[in-house]
């Protein structure tokens, strides 16, 4: 890929050998359970109100605007932590800020895609990234492969984690925010919207992270440490997140990372006009309480925690090859973080 345009996403290499082996994700909504892990509960007290919801077929922001009507405030008044998938069965927590009034009960709220399950106080609004992580029960129909090959790669998984990558949504349908955020950084276009602009440099950000961590799995560097790297507090080596300043890695670790940024010249630089500030992120995602089982010879049930940020695709990824039924859209298919 050159640095002229960017209009499809590279094959990203995985970490483990294929399994040549494929599945169905995603046939039913309660194939795809999320339990959203929080980094605290409500305390009973505060000018926010906190629900618990779980929702089925309904995507964050049609709840999120729902639970605004159904409360009578502004959009901007409904807090969340993370977006949650459309085609699944996910429980999550959102925040209203009622400062003043009677508390209304939004436990009897009815609706066919979503409920409260429970309401309490708190001090403070939900925003995005205000979660600890999300537990998953995936269900796979259909498996087709190797079962020796298959128990292989969910070992290895369960042992050495997967490739940190940002899963395909962060890019937009065909990797098409990645291209048109080259154009804007570029200024060959020009981009008014706020969230658009975020959605834009997220996926260019997010782009050369994929491409570091890609080079260190083609260069043979997966499971290693490089001279230079700078760990995280799981002992982990981190890649980059683009932006203004050095990177802070040194040695042989700081020479992969100006070398992908000098393919992406466009991006990088433009990241650090932007205004965005270097940051790190974890090269390695590793799944906690991971198990798995086989209710029939084609059925294969896995369960496993992640950080917040990490995506469900990337463990599935180094599995074996899941498809989607074609019902996803471009608007529906939403990251899990």
């Amino acid at each position: 890929m050159t640095d002229a345009q960017y209009t499809t996403l590279p094959p990203w290499p995985n970490a483990y050998p294929a399994s040549g082996a494929s599945a169905t994700l995603k046939l039913l909504n309660e194939d795809f359970i999320v339990t959203e892990l929080p980094l605290q509960l409500p305390s009973g007290e505060g000018e926010h109100l906190w629900l618990d919801i779980e929702k089925n077929g309904a995507n964050t922001a049609f709840v999120a605007q729902q639970l605004a009507e159904a409360a009578g405030v502004g959009d901007r008044d409904v807090g969340y932590a993370g977006l949650k998938d459309r085609y699944a069965i996910t429980r999550q927590w959102f925040s209203i800020y009622l400062p003043k009034g009677e508390t209304p009960d939004l436990t009897q709220l009815q609706h066919p895609e979503f409920k409260v399950l429970s309401q309490s106080r708190h001090v403070k609004k939900l925003r995005p990234g205000d979660l600890q992580g999300n537990r998953f029960r995936i269900v796979l129909r259909d498996v087709i492969g190797d079962r020796g090959a298959i128990e292989a790669n969910l070992k290895a998984v369960a042992a050495q984690g997967v490739p940190n990558y940002f899963g395909a949504q962060r890019f937009g349908h065909d990797g098409g925010n990645v291209e048109q955020g080259r154009a804007m950084l570029a200024r060959e276009i020009r981009v008014r919207n706020p969230k658009k602009k975020g959605i834009y440099l997220s996926a260019v950000r997010s782009f050369v992270f994929n491409e570091v961590l890609a080079l260190r799995i083609q260069q043979g560097l997966w499971g290693k440490t490089l001279p230079g790297d700078v760990m995280d507090d799981a002992g982990q080596p981190t890649g980059p997140l683009w932006g203004r300043g050095r990177v802070t890695t040194t040695d042989q670790a700081q020479a992969l990372e100006n070398g992908v940024a000098a393919r992406h010249a466009t991006l990088c630089d433009g990241m650090e006009h932007a205004g965005l500030d270097q940051e790190r992120r974890s090269l390695v995602a590793s799944p906690a309480g991971m198990s798995w089982e086989w209710p029939q010879a084609d059925r294969l049930v896995l369960t496993f925690s992640l950080p917040a940020g990490n995506y469900a695709t990337s463990v599935l990824n180094e599995i074996l090859r899941a498809t989607e039924p074609e019902r996803l859209t471009e608007n529906e298919a939403a990251p899990v973080e």
